[in-house]
C-alpha cells in the first residue's frame, strides 16, 4: 500500500469516527434540551460522512456487489475470530462496561456475518434478495428481520428499544 493509500485509509477511519462521535454528541445535546446544538452536531456529522465516502471512493473501496459482500463477510469474520476475542482477553478487571460492549458486539457480528453469507449465496445463485423490514436494537445492535422481537435475544432490551431501518 502506498503512503497516499495509507493516508486515505487513515482519513477514512478518522472521518468515519468523527461522524459517529458527532451523532453521539447530538443525541446528548438533544437529551439536554440543546436542540440547535444537536442540529449543529448532525450537520458536522453529515459533512464528515461526505469526507469519509470521498476518501473511500479514492481508495477504490467500493466494488461490485458480490465483491462488496465478500469484503463485508471478511470484515465480520475478522471481528469475530480475531478482534473481539483479543479485546475480550485484554479487558482488565473492573472494566465491565467494555467487556459487555465487546461481548454484545461480537455476538451481533456473528449475525451480520450469517446475513451477508446468506445474501451472497442468493446473489451467486441468481436469486434476488427480497426487501424486508428490519429492526435494530438500540442497546446492542441486534438486527431482526420482519418485526422487532418483544425482547432482544442478545441484551434483553424491550421491543421499544428497536428502531426500524
Amino acid at each position: 500500500m502506498s503512503k497516499t493509500q495509507e493516508n486515505l485509509a487513515a482519513a477514512f477511519a478518522g472521518e468515519s469516527q468523527a461522524n459517529r462521535k458527532y451523532l453521539a454528541f447530538a443525541a446528548k445535546a438533544e437529551s439536554e434540551g440543546h436542540l440547535g446544538l444537536a442540529k449543529l452536531f448532525r450537520v458536522a456529522a453529515e459533512g464528515e460522512t461526505v469526507h469519509a465516502l470521498n476518501h473511500f471512493d479514492a481508495l477504490d473501496g467500493v466494488k461490485d456487489t458480490t465483491e462488496n459482500l465478500k469484503s463485508a463477510i471478511s470484515g465480520e469474520t475478522y471481528e469475530i475470530e480475531k478482534m473481539y476475542p483479543q479485546f475480550l482477553a485484554e479487558t482488565e478487571e473492573g472494566e465491565g462496561a467494555a467487556k459487555l460492549s465487546f461481548t454484545r458486539a461480537e455476538k451481533v457480528e456473528e449475525i451480520h456475518q450469517k446475513m451477508f453469507q446468506a445474501a451472497l449465496a442468493k446473489l451467486e445463485s441468481g436469486e434476488e434478495i427480497s426487501e424486508s423490514d428490519y429492526y435494530v436494537c438500540g442497546v446492542c445492535g441486534y438486527p431482526s428481520e420482519g418485526e422487532a422481537p418483544d425482547v432482544c435475544s442478545i441484551c434483553g432490551a424491550p421491543k421499544v428499544k428497536f428502531g426500524k431501518v
